[in-house]
């Protein structure tokens, strides 16, 4: 099974939380071995165990246990993933439940007992939402945190749609954990009776809940927001190959030219031997990987003049246009110019 990830805007949330309560962040930091850097770019992805280390971490440092609970109260999703404002774009709120199960991995991905995060069973006169994580009470401030943040998060929907300010009543709320000892702070946000040690972890929500209208963007912004959520998911699922984690190396150091396999499989912690094995059961090899790489980059950067032609040719490791201008021909058929001069 390939590492599990985390979204990295999701782990700064997290530590500007812990943060907040008073840790500190140099403590935070090295204590979860994430690099303040690595959490830059909102979309980028951490190990899903350093964001475990970082919740534990920032449980013990800020002096709050009930850290995961209230990640989920406080955390607006549309502020800082595109998940959260795909959700704010769907007409009901069956329709965001659906888009959330699409696109659950863009925000974390975890380890499921089937295909969808989330399910639906009719039962005790309203609508079970079942989680479906395996061995959840590895990590049960996963659970808590998700339960607490779909509640407050359809909330926070409804007020700004022009409702009540509060979603249809959850009935009940079921966790396979055993009581974590705030059990006043589950009652506080769920506003339900809340059961531990049970046999699933799940909320019991009224009937009405999937009709329940949102639309908060136009629906334009639906489809534009859908369209770059393909393209994330499309690039995490190819990161899981060994391709995709190939060329998430090879990208950053492109400009350098010579980027030979035995650096990349050190990097990987694989032999080079191993690497080329490896993607040679994809049908590939090294060589193509790289050449391959710099040729989309190429067309990237001349796409719409992001660069000149010298400009490019450094970029993808050409230390001379020429050589440049030889390989974009045998790319394209075309010299970079006159590709530049066409806004390819």
């Amino acid at each position: 099974m390939s590492e599990l990830t985390v979204m990295a805007g999701y782990a700064r949330a997290l530590l500007e939380l812990a943060v907040a309560k008073g840790a500190s962040p140099q403590a935070l930091a090295e204590r979860s071995r994430i690099d303040a850097d690595a959490l830059q770019d909102a979309d980028a992805r951490i190990p899903f165990a350093k964001f475990v280390a970082l919740m534990r971490a920032g449980k013990e440092l800020s002096g709050d246990p009930a850290l995961g609970l209230h990640f989920g109260e406080a955390i607006d999703l549309s502020k800082i993933s595109i998940v959260g404002l795909i959700g704010r774009a769907c007409e009901t709120m069956a329709e965001a439940f659906v888009q959330l199960n699409r696109y659950r991995g863009l925000v974390i991905e975890v380890d499921l007992a089937t295909a969808e995060r989330f399910g639906l069973a009719n039962g005790d006169g309203g609508i079970w939402m079942i989680d479906n994580r395996r061995n959840p009470d590895d990590f049960p401030e996963l659970t808590e945190s998700t339960m607490a943040r779909i509640v407050c998060g359809c909330n926070r929907m409804i007020a700004e749609s022009g409702g009540s300010g509060e979603a249809p009543a959850v009935k009940a709320v079921h966790f396979t954990h055993a009581d974590p000892g705030y059990r006043a702070e589950y009652e506080r946000i769920f506003r339900a009776p809340v059961t531990f040690g049970s046999d699933k972890n799940a909320m019991l929500v009224d009937p009405s809940w999937p009709a329940h209208r949102l639309a908060i963007q136009p629906r334009y912004v639906f489809g534009v927001l859908s369209a770059h959520a393909e393209a994330l998911l499309a690039n995490l699922e190819r990161s899981k190959t060994t391709r995709g984690r190939v060329e998430s190396l090879l990208l950053p150091a492109l400009h350098a030219g010579d980027i030979g396999i035995e650096a990349v499989a050190d990097k990987m912690g694989i032999s080079r031997w191993t690497l080329a094995r490896k993607l040679k059961a994809e049908g590939v090899t090294f060589e193509q990987c790289l050449d391959e790489l710099r040729h989309k980059m190429a067309l990237h950067y001349l796409s719409g003049k992001k660069a000149s032609v010298n400009e490019t040719a450094y970029l993808v490791g050409f230390s001379e246009p020429a050589a440049f201008s030889r390989a974009f021909k045998r790319w394209t058929g075309k010299s970079p110019r006159a590709a530049l001069s066409r806004k390819i």
